[in-house]
């Protein structure tokens, strides 16, 4: 007669219960928590450039995706869909981040040009160019590690993650497992090629949500500076 409320009483323990123990299950993985790497430090800010209507954008104390378009900027049309289609549309409701492009003074006219194109998919609140001279752009780049040289139009296909502290992010052992497994010599990953679809889809986006996990464990105060993941940062 009694069993049928003490069943009721057991199914609704079980449905209490059940969330607590599975976030008790997940609270130690907090103290394992591993942060993007540290590849670069020091990265010259952008200060000195100019921009559109005097929008003026920082790397300091931006999550930001940099790209450098060059002098022609619509012959990388390419490259800025790819990073507006994968990239931008995916984190731009994050806080403190943004696309920074980098172009030469002169290429005003090319810039709304892609603009044009770029607006027709989407209002771009978080996108940015920044204008600079043919030395001011050298510098930035040479500031950044990277595998490959600014082209002679000063563009580049490559694009890099800067932190809110000016340290370039990617990873400082990029093997797979086979590969470690194998005995592969170590090799890392500064920079993204931004028209290997497969590259921005399954690496740069997560190391991206990596950087922003980092910063929200930050915020609530979960973060471990020690984490061997910022350990030997590494000059070109």
């Amino acid at each position: 007669m009694n069993s049928s409320p003490l069943k009721k009483w057991f199914i609704l323990g079980v449905l209490f219960f059940l969330p607590v123990i599975f976030l008790l299950f997940l609270y130690p993985s907090t103290h394992n928590y591993n942060s993007l790497d540290v590849v670069q430090t020091n990265i010259n800010d952008v200060d000195s450039f100019t921009y559109i209507d005097k929008n003026k954008r920082l790397l300091k104390d931006n999550i930001t995706v940099l790209a450098f378009l060059g002098d022609n900027p619509m012959d990388n049309l390419t490259v800025a869909l790819n990073l507006k289609e994968l990239v931008y549309d995916k984190f731009k409701g994050f806080k403190k981040f943004q696309m920074l492009m980098v172009v030469p003074n002169g290429s005003e006219d090319q810039v709304n040009n892609l603009l044009q194109e770029l607006y027709a998919y989407d209002e771009l609140k978080y996108w940015g160019f920044a204008f600079g001279t043919n030395d001011q752009i050298n510098y930035l780049y040479e500031s950044l590690k990277s595998t490959n040289e600014l082209s002679n139009n000063l563009s580049s296909t490559n694009v890099f993650i800067v932190d809110k502290d000016l340290n370039q992010r990617g990873r400082i052992d990029d093997r797979k497992e086979s590969e470690i497994e194998k005995g592969v010599e170590v090799f890392g990953l500064s920079s993204y090629n931004s028209t290997k679809v497969s590259q921005i889809k399954n690496k740069m986006n997560d190391d991206l949500r990596i950087l922003f996990t980092e910063y929200r464990q930050k915020r609530k105060g979960n973060y471990d500076s020690n984490d061997r993941r910022n350990e030997n940062i590494e000059k070109p």
